[in-house]
This record gives structure tokens, C-alpha cells and sequence, in this order.
């Protein structure tokens, strides 16, 4: 069979792609996966009781603010990762962007606290727990940005387990913020960017056995 005679019968079969059909997708995804974590941090750990007194403290919108912000920059990172040929720069600049806002509020604290004060500032009381639970948290979300991109056309099979890990990060910590008593610019910094970070690290190694075409 000549080339050409394939590629024509090769176009002849295509179907074309629903419109908004990986936004739709996606917004499944969500609508399925966010009440989960929701529900695993209710049942598991627990609303604040005190949630409503923080909410009045500019710390507490830091603490469920900036994940939240990953959480939509990383909405358009996941599609634009299953679309062969998109450029992601900027959607990952838009999700690291709330870390540097921490990171500066966190290093801020820290210089301007007596050295006595720094453990309480670095640890608090649950250290030992918090990037454990944001992590636990980041699967229903993580698994969901899978099952999106498997739907799609990832090239980079690692850079979108990364992704997909980067929202579900992001959509854990904002789910933990409800339940999370620190409130420590150096705590958050530190523990809440782990927790964040370690999805990353887990879509980055298990995406090209995930998203294998």
C-alpha cells in the first residue's frame, strides 16, 4: 500500500474530539475526587473546632490560600500536559508562584523571631504529621488527574505524573488546611511544601508506567 493511499484511509476513520472534551473530563474528575479528600479528612482527622476564630487571621488565608491558587494553576497544567506540543512554563510558574509568597512570609518570621522561638516555629505540635496527611489526602485527586490524562495524549509521561501530582498536592494541602491547627509562617513553608511536593515526586517516578500509550 502507497503512503498516501494509507494516510487517506487512516483520516477516513478519524473521529473528531468532542469540543471542551478534557475540560469536561476533568471537571468529573474533580467533582468525583475532591468530596473524597474532603470526606477522608472529616472522618480521619477532623474539622478544626476552632476553623471559625481562624478564619479571622490573615495567616489562616495564607495557610488555605495559596494551595488553593496551586490548585488552579494546576487545572490548566494538567491539560495543557496531555496535549502534545503545549508549552507548560508558565503553568508551573503559576503553580510554584504561592511558594515563593510563603517561603518569603516564612523566612520573614523567622528573622524577625527570637532564637527561642524558632523550634515552635519550624515544628509546632505536628510536624511529624503534616506532609504525611497532605499526602494522604492528594490521592483521590491525584488518581482522578490520572485517569484524565490517560483519557488524552501526554508525550511526557513523567512531567504529567508530575502534574497530576502537583494538583492533587495542592487540592490535598487546601483539603488539610480545614483541619490543621499551625498557623506559623515557617511551619507552612516548610511542612505544607513537603506534603505538596511529595505527589510531585510520586507522579513524577509512576507517570510513565501510568500514562503508558
Amino acid at each position: 500500500m502507497k503512503t498516501d493511499d494509507l494516510i487517506h484511509l487512516l483520516a477516513a476513520d478519524t473521529v473528531p474530539v468532542p469540543r471542551h472534551a478534557a475540560a469536561k473530563r476533568l471537571a468529573l474528575g474533580l467533582l468525583l475526587s475532591v468530596p473524597v479528600s474532603g470526606w477522608l479528612m472529616w472522618y480521619g482527622l477532623g474539622l478544626n473546632p476552632a476553623l471559625g476564630q481562624y478564619a479571622t487571621l490573615p495567616m489562616f488565608w495564607v495557610k488555605f490560600g495559596a494551595p488553593l491558587l496551586m490548585a488552579l494553576a494546576a487545572l490548566r497544567l494538567v491539560t495543557r500536559l496531555g496535549k502534545p506540543g503545549s508549552v507548560t512554563r508558565l503553568a508551573w510558574l503559576g503553580w510554584a508562584a504561592p511558594i515563593g509568597l510563603v517561603w518569603a512570609l516564612g523566612l520573614m518570621a523567622v528573622w524577625q523571631a527570637p532564637a527561642a522561638q524558632l523550634p515552635e516555629l519550624v515544628l509546632s505540635r505536628t510536624w511529624r504529621v503534616c506532609a504525611e496527611n497532605i499526602a494522604m489526602l492528594s490521592l483521590p485527586v491525584f488518581l482522578a488527574a490520572i485517569w484524565v490524562l490517560r483519557g488524552m495524549a501526554p508525550v511526557r509521561p513523567a512531567w504529567a505524573g508530575a502534574g497530576a501530582g502537583a494538583l492533587g498536592g495542592a487540592a490535598g494541602a487546601t483539603v488539610y488546611a480545614l483541619h490543621c491547627p499551625e498557623l506559623a509562617a515557617p511551619f507552612i513553608a516548610i511542612w505544607y511544601v513537603l506534603g505538596m511536593s511529595l505527589p510531585v515526586a510520586a507522579g513524577a517516578v509512576l507517570g510513565p508506567r501510568l500514562l503508558r500509550w
